[in-house]
């Protein structure tokens, strides 16, 4: 049977005070956002020097700070989003949260040393879909969130890559993390 990894818990900060608390409480990582290209778009976010000073406090705390760049991008967003993977790199993250294949090889190119967690949003629902973003160099991959327990616990069994699921999501009617209503 494959050894199972610590359970890390992670939560959501959307502002500093929440990253505080999170680091407070007890999380042993936050994820949070910039001001654009995620879909945490009512959670406040983190302006460009809040989010070097997140990774600051997350170093000092012993807490990872992941960065959600999960938006699916349109093609005149590319450079900027470019630019903004090139200032996360010089930041230096934990991680940072993808769902757009498009925005991996982004960061592929201009944040090669940061570790790519795929998002929720991505749909992963298969044993097949975890090896694939892990082929890719995908170091974590959330799953679904429609998968009952039985579906994780195999995919869990015989994935290469790291696995993460919600056990606790936002107040909305979704499939897989994308809000219907």
């Amino acid at each position: 049977m494959k050894k199972h990894p610590s359970i890390e818990l992670l939560a959501p900060a959307g502002n500093f005070e929440k990253l505080e608390v999170a680091a407070h409480y007890g999380a042993d990582a936050v994820y949070l956002a910039g001001k654009d290209f995620s879909l945490r778009n009512f959670s406040g976010n983190f302006t460009r020097e809040e989010l070097a000073q997140a990774v600051v406090f997350g170093k000092q705390n012993g807490i990872k700070i992941y960065v959600a760049v999960n938006i699916y991008a349109r093609s005149r967003e590319q450079e900027t989003i470019a630019d903004y993977l090139k200032y996360l790199a010089d930041i230096g993250p934990d991680a940072l949260i993808i769902s757009d294949p498009g925005i991996i090889r982004l960061a592929r190119q201009h944040a090669p040393l940061l570790p790519i967690h795929l998002s929720t949003q991505a749909n992963t629902t298969n044993l097949n879909a975890a090896r694939f973003w892990h082929e890719i160099g995908v170091k974590r991959v959330n799953l679904a969130r429609e998968l009952n327990l039985e579906e994780i616990r195999q995919i869990c069994e015989q994935s290469p890559v790291e696995i993460e699921t919600f056990v606790h999501g936002a107040m909305c009617v979704s499939y897989s993390g994308r809000c219907l209503l």
